[in-house]
């Protein structure tokens, strides 16, 4: 209680330093085009990968393509198109949490994001943040945060973007985004859709991935007005609808199918005043799905969620150097499914940020926060980080935290199996990072260690027959991870290299033996090159062997080969051709055992900007 009582104090504190401040000379609202300002404001002693926008054009298909090339990141893909899962640092799903423009997305039903039911092209900004997140981010950021960003510009512009795109296996991809901008309003607008038979053959057989076929839709509208010199009225507004067999592995057959539909909406107030700022969030969540097992049948099981989030973060600059941030939000959670009978859950959090720039060389952030839910009992949870640049070129980070994810609804109350009596999971970790900057070469290495307790899993009751979920598992995992970034210039000729190797190890303290799914070794590189209006890239991608129950999935090599061509015309006009080789080395691979991955296959696209 008296932790309660503080954060309350510091609100308190907070809101009085409001009322005292002047806004009369605010002239600009730089900052109001963010939409997750904690990403950019309390990373300093993290490590932070932001997505450049030519590898966002180079992968605009699912976000699953876009990681699994470009981030240290390794997914499960029950099958291309399927179920995608990621393991951050050796972590599962449900503990890697995905941020929509500073909100946690992660379904309330599983814990977890399917990385394939999010399209990237929908998305200006996607940034990766590594390490512990729970003080900002809640339950689930214990491997890492995904953030996906709409970011709204002020600046006067108005542009186009259509994309038209065939591949292999009968794919199609298709999108459109307009952007546009003045002194009072900005917008952006985007639709994406895509289809596929998905009916690649599976090499070294006869056979192909039978009921495999997918379609998604992606809409996605954000908004944003300048109220005064001060204040700045944003909405954000997305939904995403798909629709997707089940593939068949290659000892059983399937032919059953999941309908999946998403709603996400916020409208956010913001206030920038001489010495603090504040922003306001009302926020809804809709995710609901229907599986069928026979999808020649009308029968099938459904289930939905939703939350209501009221979110304030109030920053006050207490001096130049000296920086305290307090949050607070309250969560109302509905559910209801043929497996579970109306959960519910509110949930109130308090957060409170210490900010200090000691030196223009060195900066730190202390970070506390506390979550009262009305289901079960919740940790306290804090971190703290710090960031110095000891020479011009190079900056030591180091970063510390607890961090905890929540028994979801299916945990607690799935009909027949769920667990009322289920304990949050703790993470503690701590990460060393090392940063090198020159003027063509960003270099970056992290090691880290992680210990977690509590761990839910699903395992089978001998009385009852059901599975049930216990916390019965202790995991730890450590490694290093290392990103090189390298870009040289000659005359009209541009040379990109990136790269990025991880060695994790994992344990399940319990067994004395390996996790799942992870992999010890993983890299991947890219290198593109441009002159003129011609650009060629290849990416390559090695994901070592994985353990399994009762074997090893051996590891592979995967590469992609490209090349487009620019066509400008006199007006704002031009128009892009490309053409790309997925897979060019025809590798049997295989992300989940006994679901083989696409062999060697074609797309083509046209993109035409004006």
């Amino acid at each position: 209680m008296k932790y309660i009582s503080l954060f309350f104090l510091l609100l308190l504190f907070c809101s009085q330093a409001v009322a005292q401040s002047s806004t009369g000379s605010i002239q600009r609202l730089d900052a109001v085009v963010l939409s997750d300002v904690k990403l950019k404001r309390y990373t300093n002693g993290y490590k932070l990968t932001v997505l450049s926008d030519s590898i966002l054009r180079r992968n605009r298909t699912s976000l699953t393509d876009v990681l699994r090339f470009n981030s240290n990141i390794y997914f499960k893909e029950n099958g291309y198109g399927m179920v995608s899962s990621p393991s951050f640092r050796g972590t599962n799903a449900s503990q890697t949490a995905v941020i929509w423009n500073g909100i946690n997305i992660n379904s309330q039903l599983n814990g977890q994001v399917d990385f394939n039911t999010i399209s990237s092209s929908n998305y200006n900004s996607i940034s990766i943040r590594s390490g512990g997140g729970s003080v900002q981010y809640g339950s689930g950021a214990i491997g890492g945060t995904i953030h996906l960003s709409n970011d709204l510009n002020f600046e006067k512009h108005f542009d186009h973007s259509v994309q038209i795109g065939y591949g292999s296996f009968d794919t199609k991809n298709t999108s459109y985004n307009a952007f546009y901008g003045n002194d009072s309003w900005s917008g952006s607008f985007g639709i994406a859709y895509a289809d596929s038979a998905n009916d690649y053959r599976f090499l070294g057989t006869d056979r192909r991935n039978e009921n495999g076929a997918y379609s998604n839709l992606d809409i996605n509208l954000n908004l944003g007005y300048v109220l005064s010199k001060t204040d700045v009225l944003k909405l954000y507004h997305q939904n995403f609808r798909g629709n997707r067999q089940f593939s068949s592995t290659l000892l059983a057959p399937s032919n059953s199918k999941y309908e999946t539909e998403d709603y996400r909406s916020m409208i956010e107030w913001t206030r920038i005043g001489e010495q603090y700022t504040s922003s306001l969030k009302a926020v809804h969540l809709l995710e609901q799905f229907k599986y069928f097992e026979n999808r020649d049948l009308d029968n099938f099981s459904k289930g939905y969620a939703n939350n209501w989030i009221i979110k304030h973060h109030y920053k006050r600059d207490i001096s130049k150097r000296l920086a305290l941030s307090v949050i607070t939000d309250f969560s109302h959670i509905t559910a209801e499914g043929n497996s579970f009978s109306n959960p519910k859950r509110n949930a109130f959090s308090a957060t409170a940020i210490l900010s200090r720039r000691i030196t223009s060389k060195l900066q730190y952030n202390l970070n506390i926060r506390k979550d009262v839910i009305s289901d079960f009992k919740s940790p306290i949870v804090f971190s703290g980080d710090v960031s110095y640049k000891i020479l011009q070129p190079y900056t030591i980070k180091l970063n510390a935290s607890k961090n905890f994810r929540v028994p979801t609804f299916n945990d607690l109350y799935w009909n027949p199996g769920g667990n009322l009596d289920l304990e949050p999971e703790k993470s503690y970790q701590i990460d060393l990072g090392h940063e090198l900057k020159f003027s063509s070469i960003d270099f970056k290495l992290n090691t880290f260690y992680i210990k977690t307790s509590e761990l839910i899993q699903w395992r089978p009751n001998n009385v009852t027959g059901y599975w049930n979920p216990v916390n019965i598992a202790n995991a730890k995992q450590y490694g290093l991870e290392a990103e090189l970034r390298a870009t040289q210039n000659i005359g009209k000729h541009t040379l990109v290299l990136s790269s990025a190797y991880s060695y994790t190890e994992t344990e399940d303290v319990e067994k004395k033996q390996s996790l799942f799914y992870v992999p010890i070794h993983k890299a991947n590189a890219s290198l593109s090159y441009n002159y003129k209006s011609f650009t060629a890239f290849y990416q390559h991608l090695y994901n070592g062997e994985v353990d399994i129950i009762g074997n090893t999935l051996d590891g592979f090599d995967v590469a992609n080969l490209g090349v487009s061509y620019t066509f400008k015309s006199k007006k704002k006009m031009s128009y892009i051709t490309g053409f790309r080789i997925n897979n060019i080395y025809n590798t049997y691979y295989e992300n989940v055992a006994l679901r083989p991955m696409p062999n060697r296959n074609f797309n083509i696209k046209l993109t035409l900007k004006f």
